[in-house]
């Protein structure tokens, strides 16, 4: 499975923007966790979009607007899995 490059913040700020964080914190996970667990295309095609992006923030909001909503969904609970991660790792230390 990939992982997300450069400034999770960034990555978060666009979906928050695009209306896409809101509608992912409601709903019910399970389904869509386990299809990215499987590997999904969606999401490795969302993760490399982002990752090409570095930190130009307006080149980010331009890829995301051509991936479809289940690409941003998956893409959104990516972000939350990664900032989780990070902030266990950072609890260890």
């Amino acid at each position: 499975m990939r992982h997300l490059q450069g400034d999770l913040q960034a990555v978060f700020d666009a979906l928050y923007d695009l209306g896409v964080i809101e509608p992912v914190l409601a709903m019910d996970w399970r389904s869509r966790l386990l299809e990215m667990e499987k590997g999904s295309p969606q999401l490795d095609t969302a993760i490399i979009a982002v990752n090409e992006c570095g930190r130009d923030r307006t080149q980010l909001t331009k890829k995301l607007n051509t991936l479809d909503k289940d690409a941003l969904e998956m893409l959104a609970m990516e972000v939350a899995r990664e900032f989780a991660d990070y902030h266990t790792r950072q609890d260890l230390h």
